[in-house]
């Protein structure tokens, strides 16, 4: 049977991350992950600044940036007046080495993380799955789908929202389910070259609802929602996702759509981060709308702290630090990601016409007074949460 110090099963974003930083800092660690290659689908975009600059301590972040789209600022929109509230991350200058959002798809930190964890020679198997877990008062042993057995001091799941290490680890999963639907749909149509001061992020009331207008380097991601009478069947259909482009900005011809793809919003917590030898981190661990991309960027923070915490672990034979990860990460992921991503949820959501207005003009008025834009910008940038977590490891 082989052994490594720290068996990581997942290998996203996340995971990938972690075996990374792990293996930076001198612990042997094996990556396990189901699928034969990254998978290449639409999910996170968002890269947040303090992210960024963890990112840029593996020398990840410039190769990011080339790859990506720089947002300098995001705004909340009124679409049928063009009327706006913009946030400018240059107000963050000095608090980070990023201030500003970087547009760009998880998958390519996979493939970046991926490539560098192959050429220093780290064990990363596509392709084969973790199929069992069993802790031990030695730490935990795996079953592979291959066949073979391995051993390792501990093992994290990084293996998302149908995490098996989770249900080893077997906390109470927290939470709900929103009702309604969202539509991802992508197209190459240049929306910032009609819709006048767009921002590369921007989220959009209309007179009976609300869409987000996320640019990447080649194309626009598109939140879309049923309309009120509709079934999701009928929502997903070719006409219907043009009519919904078309209220955006009308044309005389169709939209040509890449990709389209429906998901529910969850908010869930795990109870606990941890179970002896097994640790959570990411979506294994917390479940939270993707308004403001907190998910991904949450993920990372956990990746971050918990190698941290498994090495000193590793060198002091004292598992405190990892006692300490698993409840200030909780901490974290409760009240300044899950707390904020409802509340961006739940702005979105407003459809009173008298309420809307008044958040609206509150943001404006928010977003004009740099003192007050500046706080708002630090929590919803994810770095007050991100150096209080820190400061209490």
């Amino acid at each position: 049977m082989s052994s490594c110090d720290v068996l990581i099963v997942g290998g996203g974003p996340v995971g990938l991350t972690l075996a990374l930083r792990l293996s930076r800092m001198g612990v042997a660690v094996t990556v396990f992950e189901r699928s034969l290659d990254i998978v290449e689908d639409l999910r996170a975009s968002t890269f947040h600044p303090p992210t960024l600059d963890l990112l840029d301590t593996l020398g990840v972040t410039p190769l990011l940036l080339e790859q990506g789209l720089i947002c300098p600022h995001w705004q909340v929109r009124w679409h049928e007046t063009h009327e706006r509230a913009l946030f400018d991350l240059s107000l963050l200058e000095g608090e980070t080495g990023h201030p500003y959002r970087l547009q760009c798809e998880q998958y390519r930190l996979s493939r970046v993380a991926l490539a560098a964890l192959r050429a220093e020679g780290v064990d990363v198997r596509m392709g084969c799955a973790v199929t069992g877990l069993h802790p031990d008062a030695r730490g935990v042993s795996a079953d592979l789908s291959d066949g073979e057995h391995m051993s390792a001091r501990y093992a994290v799941g990084a293996d998302g929202a149908r995490s098996i290490v989770r249900a080893l680890v077997d906390p109470v999963f927290e939470g709900s389910t929103y009702p309604e639907t969202t539509i991802l749909a992508t197209t190459r149509f240049a929306f910032h070259d009609h819709l006048p001061d767009l921002s590369h992020v921007s989220y959009v009331w209309w007179e009976k609802g609300t869409f987000s207008l996320l640019r990447l380097r080649d194309l626009w991601r598109c939140s879309l929602y049923p309309d009120e009478t509709e079934s999701i069947e009928a929502a997903l259909t070719p006409a219907s996702i043009d009519a919904k482009l078309q209220r955006i900005w009308p044309r005389n011809t169709s939209y040509e759509v890449d990709e389209v793809r429906p998901y529910r919003v969850h908010l869930r917590l795990a109870s606990t981060f941890r179970k002896g030898p097994l640790m959570l981190v990411g979506d294994a661990a917390h479940l939270n709308p993707p308004t403001g991309g907190m998910g991904m960027n949450g993920g990372l923070h956990d990746a971050f702290a918990l190698s941290a915490a498994i090495k000193r672990a590793l060198d002091t034979e004292d598992e405190t630090p990892l006692d300490r990860y698993a409840n200030v990460r909780r901490r974290a992921a409760e009240k300044d990601i899950l707390d904020q991503a409802a509340r961006n949820r739940a702005r979105m959501q407003e459809r009173d016409p008298a309420e809307r207005r008044a958040q609206f003009e509150g943001l404006q008025r928010l977003a004009d007074d740099p003192a007050q834009a500046r706080d708002y910008l630090m929590r919803t940038s994810m770095i007050e949460g991100l150096r209080r977590a820190e400061a209490m490891l």
